[in-house]
């Protein structure tokens, strides 16, 4: 089973609240640091450009969270 992948940077108020919330929630998702690797970066950007990147397994994108964006 695929895991929703989440492209967040450490120090941001929308993707504090987004890994506190689904946290809260107990929804499963892998979290990838676009500010601790060049490559991550990369990938992200392949998505969006704004933190948290949301990327679920049937391929939807979203960009924020809670209409917030970091």
């Amino acid at each position: 089973m695929n895991k929703i992948k989440v492209y967040t940077l450490t120090v941001c108020p929308a993707c504090d609240r987004l890994r506190e919330s689904w946290g809260t929630q107990g929804i499963a998702y892998e979290e990838v640091r676009v500010d601790q690797s060049q490559e991550a970066l990369d990938e992200a950007l392949e998505h969006g450009d704004t933190v948290p990147i949301i990327v679920y397994p049937d391929g939807r994108v979203e960009e924020g969270f809670e209409g917030e964006l970091g």
